[in-house]
């Protein structure tokens, strides 16, 4: 499974963005909330280990185990369903014996591309045909439908759009991708339509109301948008430098715990509000750019399997991040998705650097030029 490559070949430039992003993470979580600093460090300093581990073993031979992989990930995803920890009104954290706490969902995502990027490769040919795009959804509907159960229909949101990436890298037609654009466009607004409606069943009460104060952020500013309102408040109040790591200032947003999760899914403001634009500009910048890095080792990877896997991974970041920032200075609807390897969360931060791992090693064994 280990191979020799050649020191040169590994992508050095990668690891620096990702680590710096990390260290920046670690930095606003000690400020945000400081007792989960070195909680953070210690799934930093596990990440990282993960991160180099997997990088220099042979995903060829890991993807193999591409059923294994399929399978563990629907029975965690089912043990979350059956015996899962609730917290903030959702049962997405599973607690097993002698471990801590985590989210499967967020390793649902590794495991989704993993899985298909074998499968893709091993049906390649047949990529196009009907019956096994058919096949192709069927086998992502299931993982998707439990996590959309717990509810968590922010990561369903996620894993769409990277199962879509998979699709698109993978090979699919032109042809279909349009056919398939032009029937889900309009479902998607008729849906959205319909969501909107009173007595919908389609989604939660809660997730209707974030949509629909975000729609009239006016009218609900006070009510379900008050943490946008706050984070807006606190990422404008930084101004160009910030107001300084772990201030003491009365004005500040995040001393007067204004903003509910604010080492999670609204770091970002923590973050604008004490290193300013130059911080938030610093953080947007690392994130594309981890994204574009993943992106261009997909496209020199030797087969279509390290395609998918380092385009299904900078998917992964690009989305997320744009989700989670947008959220933040309310571009978009609260959804609670943490930002890649900045908020806290051991399951979330550590499945990001196995990802990691694995484009590294799809760069180690990409065509030279």
């Amino acid at each position: 499974m280990l191979r020799q490559y050649k020191i040169r070949h590994y992508d050095f430039k990668l690891v620096f963005l990702v680590i710096t992003l990390a260290v920046i993470g670690i930095i606003a979580v000690g400020s945000a909330e400081p007792s989960l600093q070195k909680r953070q460090i210690a799934g930093f300093a596990v990440g990282v280990f993960l991160m180099i581990v997997l990088s220099l073993f042979d995903y060829s031979v890991l993807l193999k185990l591409y059923w294994l992989m399929y399978l563990f990930n629907i029975v965690l995803l089912i043990l979350v369903i059956v015996m899962g920890e609730d917290g903030g009104g959702a049962q997405r954290w599973l607690k097993i014996p002698g471990m801590p706490q985590f989210q499967p969902s967020e390793l649902a995502k590794i495991l989704i591309i993993l899985f298909f990027a074998q499968f893709i490769l091993k049906h390649q040919q047949q990529l196009n045909t009907f019956q096994y795009i058919v096949l192709c959804c069927g086998l992502f509907a299931v993982p998707a439908i439990l996590v959309l159960k717990q509810p968590d229909l922010s990561t369903t949101i996620v894993i769409c759009l990277i199962f879509a990436t998979i699709m698109f890298t993978g090979g699919l037609s032109w042809k279909i991708i349009g056919g398939f654009l032009a029937v889900m466009i309009p479902a998607a607004m008729i849906l959205f339509y319909l969501i909107l409606q009173p007595d919908q069943k389609l989604i939660d009460p809660y997730q209707q109301g974030r949509i629909i104060a975000f729609l009239n952020k006016e009218e609900y500013a006070n009510a379900q948008g008050y943490q946008q309102e706050y984070s807006v408040m606190a990422i404008g109040s930084g101004q160009l430098t910030g107001k300084g790591y772990k201030n003491n200032q009365i004005s500040s947003v995040k001393n007067a715990d204004f903003i509910a999760e604010q080492q999670t899914d609204f770091i970002f403001a923590v973050i604008g509000e004490e290193f300013g634009f130059i911080g938030a500009c610093t953080v947007i910048i690392l994130v594309l750019l981890i994204s574009v890095e993943c992106f261009l080792i997909a496209r020199r990877a030797k087969d279509a399997a390290g395609t998918i896997i380092a385009s299904g991974i900078g998917a992964m970041i690009g989305f997320q991040g744009f989700i989670n920032i947008g959220v933040v200075t309310y571009v978009l609807p609260n959804t609670g998705l943490p930002l890649p390897f900045v908020s806290y969360g051991l399951t979330s931060l550590v499945s990001c650097f196995i990802g990691i791992g694995f484009v590294l090693n799809v760069g180690l064994q990409c065509k030279q030029k």
